[in-house]
């Protein structure tokens, strides 16, 4: 999967998508995502000197930082689901039945989300 993710690490990828599902702070995504805060720190900052995220001081707490997908960012995000997708297609068509194998797979990321939260 982190070959489809194109240029984007699994770490960077996974930020991005933590934050177009709406987590705006970096400790909230490190915690949504079970990472480390300085493997999140690193990652923002990376995609943020990518141009693909954007860092903005939030008005009444001076300390915060709200984090949020550039177009670019949202393009590049958009790309990588695609080409994820895509690989997990040509992965399901050569293991049989491909119902069978989509529904294990929603079925072992809600049991992921749900260990996770």
């Amino acid at each position: 999967m982190e070959r489809a993710a194109g240029d984007l690490s699994l770490s960077q990828y996974r930020v991005l998508s933590a934050v177009a599902a709406g987590e705006e702070r970096a400790s909230r995504v490190a915690a949504r995502l079970a990472l480390g805060k300085p493997t999140v720190s690193a990652s923002v900052e990376a995609l943020c000197a990518r141009g693909l995220l954007r860092r903005t001081s939030v008005a009444r707490d001076h300390r915060a930082i709200q984090l949020s997908l550039t177009e670019a960012g949202a393009n590049v995000l958009q790309m990588a689901r695609s080409d994820m997708a895509a690989s997990l297609e040509a992965l399901a068509a050569s293991t049989g039945p491909r119902d069978g194998l989509i529904d294990t797979l929603v079925s072992l990321g809600a049991a992921i989300d749900q260990v996770a939260a």
